[in-house]
């Protein structure tokens, strides 16, 4: 969405929780990134000062808590709220609990190793799972301070796969062989979080595929509507960057040639 509002010409401020989610944004003169996570009053003090049309709400499925303050905030500052949705995946032949602790309590019934892709934030809930650290992988980012909770939990060693995605297809395959995976625990993240690629993987290896189900959500937006919606209501100007490019191009040629 960042990036075709920058192909609008249309001045964007993109907050990120962390410098990983910097790096994913492309460097350009209408897009500026803030990096650091904000709780409400900081995210009204934000836009009070820049006084934004509107604000959409692109947060992952699962950050409850950070959409709901950033509703508050809207209402707050009387900023225009939309919410885009991530589409949800298919995930046949998965076994489906409603959040963590649940997901937790399943694998204490069960034998064998696991792979948690569910990230750091709720990585505690799991310890309650007996012989947790003989049992339990957990993949996350190769952040510090990331790393270091783990540590605290008492996940090293190979037992800590630090790594940064997306993954692909073959990579979580390899994954799931190297440490002989038998379940994986994964969050329905959509295209865009590498769902799909570890269903196939976890296909491939005949691997049991445990998916925590997504919070309730408010009504939103698919891609494809919000940005048709943003086009038309705010009359943004229909020019990608490809086309500036050409006509640039022309101009220079035109200057060359007199």
């Amino acid at each position: 969405m960042a990036e075709e509002m920058d192909g609008l010409n249309v001045k964007v401020f993109v907050c990120v929780a962390t410098e990983y989610g910097r790096e994913l944004l492309p460097q350009t003169d209408h897009i500026t990134v803030l990096t650091g996570r904000l709780d409400e009053p900081q995210m009204c003090n934000f836009m009070n000062e820049h006084r934004f049309d509107c604000v959409v709400d692109a947060t992952h499925p699962y950050a409850v808590e950070v959409t709901e303050n950033i509703m508050r905030a809207c209402h707050e500052t009387h900023t225009t709220y939309f919410r885009l949705m991530r589409e949800s995946s298919e995930s046949e032949a998965c076994i489906s609990v409603s959040d963590t602790h649940a997901a937790a309590d399943f694998l204490s019934q069960t034998e064998g190793t696991v792979l948690l892709t569910t990230g750091s934030k709720e990585l505690g809930i799991f310890t309650k799972v007996e012989n947790y650290r003989e049992r339990l992988y957990a993949r996350v980012l190769p952040i510090p301070q990331v790393l270091q909770k783990c540590f605290d939990l008492g996940f090293e060693g190979s037992h800590l796969i630090a790594m940064q995605g997306p993954f692909s297809r073959q990579m979580n395959l390899a994954l799931m062989k190297q440490w002989n995976i038998k379940i994986m625990v994964t969050k329905d993240s959509g295209r865009a979080g590498g769902f799909s690629e570890k269903l196939r993987a976890a296909k491939l290896a005949r691997v049991q595929t445990l998916v925590i189900g997504r919070p309730q959500e408010q009504v939103g937006y698919r891609y494809k509507e919000l940005l048709k919606l943003l086009t038309n209501q705010y009359h943004m100007e229909k020019t990608s960057r490809e086309v500036c490019r050409i006509e640039n191009e022309g101009v220079s040629d035109r200057n060359r040639h007199g």
